[in-house]
């Protein structure tokens, strides 16, 4: 079984957080071959809604898009301390349940820096949004740049991850797939006891 899983594209859900808009994009690729998008968009939640329901309605999309592509990993963008204070606690909140959902699935789950994202797809740690949209329009041979940023920012993750994360990731993913099978839903079963639910 590991055979055949490393003759087979690793998939990526790379995540976007933000309570308002979360950027969501799930690309298949191998370090050295053509990227393929798989899916892409925004998850999106009212501001005047009380904290634990925007929280709640991010955690059921994350759900349901790992349901539906079954990625390999999980790769979010980690939160660096800004100005607006309100807003980064409210962008720590969103990554932390999206992390929440990958580690209940038992699939690994990769910080990235928004430098090192730009570094991966635009050989720049410093480019703007603009630059990085332009490349990942280019490297996934899209017709037309996905929008808002939040969606490119969501596909920039899982390319930075696939480049420089996806190794580990396909190391860890075959040895999960060779110990257990899928369980109900497609939930893959973890290799070690997982931490969020020990007794799973």
């Amino acid at each position: 079984m590991a055979a055949r899983f490393s003759q087979r594209p690793l998939r990526v859900f790379g995540i976007d957080p933000g309570l308002t808009r979360c950027g969501l994009g799930v690309v298949d690729g191998t370090p050295g071959r053509a990227l393929t998008l798989v899916d892409v968009g925004v998850a999106r939640t009212p501001a005047d809604d009380d904290i634990s329901q925007r929280l709640l309605a991010l955690e059921e999309q994350f759900e349901a898009w790992m349901t539906t592509h079954q990625p390999d990993a999980v790769a979010v963008e980690r939160v660096f301390s800004q100005h607006n204070v309100r807003t980064v606690m409210g962008t720590a909140q969103a990554g932390a349940v999206a992390i929440v959902c990958a580690a209940r699935r038992g699939l690994p789950v990769a910080l990235h820096t928004p430098s090192e994202v730009k570094a991966a797809v635009t050989g720049n740690g410093r480019a703007d949004k603009e630059q990085v949209t332009t490349m990942v329009t280019r490297l996934l041979r899209l017709a037309d740049p996905p929008r808002p940023a939040d969606a490119a920012d969501a596909l920039a993750l899982a390319i930075c991850h696939l480049w420089r994360g996806g190794q580990q990731s396909r190391l860890t993913a075959a040895a999960a797939a060779a110990g257990a099978a899928r369980g109900p839903g497609g939930w893959a079963a973890p290799a070690r006891p997982n931490p969020v639910y020990p007794g799973r």
